[in-house]
Formats: structure tokens, sequence, C-alpha cells
């Protein structure tokens, strides 16, 4: 599922047509990169192949003082049922994405297994420091946001908890992973 194209083609129907800066703006306005996954350096590219894909298309062009011309574009009809697709299939797809570090994890390095727990205390930090800075910046941001903005953020808080409290578990196993690594006879072989 494509964030960014859901944003612009919702922004189009939401807000009307808009030449690329007006959706840049509009973006960073409503703080995006901040709750989403979405850079606003991406939305110029993702006008383009949405307009390529037939999905956006120019209704007219604007010129301000000695700047160039800019072309407005605003969302067809297939880019008003390209948008329903896309929004009901984000929200019928449930489930996390693999985190590459459970690999890491799952298979320590037998030659580096003293450093596992400075490893995973500085991951747990980490997290905690996160954990910290998103809940203040919650409080700075929560005026700005509707409901349904804070209860998203909300659930990047609860994420995030539940990593702190993966990582104390996982923390706290150290010495029987640690033990076990050393019984493996493949690590000896």
């Amino acid at each position: 599922m494509s964030t960014v194209r859901l944003f612009v083609l919702d922004s189009l129907v939401r807000h009307g047509p808009m030449h690329g800066h007006q959706m840049r703006a509009l973006a960073e306005q409503e703080h995006v990169d901040e709750w989403t996954d979405i850079t606003v350096g991406s939305l110029y590219g993702t006008l383009k192949r949405l307009e390529a894909e037939g999905l956006v298309a120019a209704v007219r062009t604007e010129r301000e003082g000695n700047y160039p011309p800019r072309r407005v574009l605003g969302v067809t009809d297939a880019g008003r049922a390209a948008l329903a697709e896309l929004h009901a299939a984000t929200l019928a797809v449930v489930g996390l994405r693999p985190d590459p570090a459970d690999y890491a994890l799952a298979r320590p390095q037998p030659d580096r297994l003293e450093e596992l727990a400075t490893v995973l205390a500085g991951r747990l930090a980490e997290l905690r420091a996160q954990v910290a800075e998103h809940e203040e910046h919650l409080v700075a941001i929560d005026q700005h946001l509707t409901v349904a903005e804070r209860l998203t953020l909300t659930h990047t808080t609860e994420r995030l908890g539940a990593e702190v409290a993966f990582h104390e578990r996982l923390l706290a196993a150290v010495p029987e992973i640690v033990a076990d690594e050393l019984s493996r006879k493949d690590f000896h072989d």
C-alpha cells in the first residue's frame, strides 16, 4: 500500500485541484511526515506517476509574478475510483512488517555473545527515548490534531511501548540465551 498515493488522491478530492507546491504546503501543514511514512519530497514524483496513470490531470496553469507557470492538477474519475479502492485495501490489510533485527536476535554471533546484553540495553534505551520524544511531541501538537489523527499517533506510542516491553523481557533473558547458544554443538564444530 502506498500512503503517499492515498494522501495525494485524498487531498485532491478533499481540497480540490492544486499544484505541487500547494500539495507540499498542505502536507507540511498537516505534519504528515510526523505520523505517516510520507516524505514531503516524494509528492512531486507521485503526482507525475498519478498523472501518467490517468488518475490526476491538469485542469489549468497558473503563474504568480516571475515564477514559472505551475500546472494545477485535479483528480479524475479514474482517480476517485482508485482512491476508493486504495482506501479500502489499506484498511483491509492487517499485520506488521517483519523486523530485520529479529533475525539478528534469533541468530546471535557466537564470538560476540558477551556483547548481547550491552547491545540490547542500548536498543532498550533508544526505544524508551523514542517513547518519551513521541509523547512530548503529541502534547506539543495535540491542539492541531483531529480525533482520528490523535488516535493514530497514540497507536504509534502503543507500538513503541510494546517494543519496550519486548526488549525488557529480552534483556532479562540474556543469560538464558547465552547459555543456550553456548550449548549448541554447531558453534564448536
